[in-house]
């Protein structure tokens, strides 16, 4: 059996109680110190990261309701755009169907002015034709004023009667 001496266990008691307080007292406060400067700087590594992720997804949430904004608004400008095509559209068909009309006006004039341009020639040849002709069958009898008037009395009888084209 070992018997414990006293001595050298105070020795060592004091001892030990000696390295404890000089690292108590020199030791300790530096490591202590570092380790809460880490432990702060880590806290405020989490703190910052947590701060980053909330702004990154405020950030998202706006990023994303702009882009909404931009494709509402492009449907929009689209819409704006097929509608002013449209108006373009009927505006060109409605000036065409206008331009049609004042020509197909425009022409109806001029097929009446020059039908009656030929009715009149055509009376003008009927007048002279039945002068020749009368004035060949009654060369003696009548002269030309009397001859004249008759042919324009029977050229306005055969105009009025029914059927005879103008």
């Amino acid at each position: 059996m070992n018997i414990i001496d006293v001595r050298q266990f105070a020795t060592q008691i004091v001892g030990f109680l000696l390295v404890l307080w000089i690292l108590g007292k020199y030791a300790w406060p530096p490591v202590l110190g570092f380790i809460e400067e880490r432990r702060k700087k880590i806290a405020d590594d989490l703190e910052h990261a947590r701060q980053e992720n909330e702004r990154a997804v405020k950030l998202r949430a706006e990023l994303d309701q702009e882009l909404k904004g931009i494709e509402a608004k492009a449907r929009v400008r689209i819409q704006e755009a097929v509608t002013e095509g449209q108006r373009v559209a009927s505006e060109i068909k409605a000036g065409a169907q206008k331009d049609v009309t004042q020509r197909l006006q425009r022409l109806q004039g001029e097929i009446e002015l020059e039908r009656d341009k030929a009715m009149l020639a055509l009376k003008q040849d009927m007048v002279r034709m039945t002068i020749e002709a009368t004035e060949k069958i009654l060369r003696e009898k009548l002269d030309e004023k009397t001859q004249r008037r008759l042919v324009e009395e029977f050229i306005g009888q055969a105009g009025a009667t029914p059927g005879v084209a103008r």
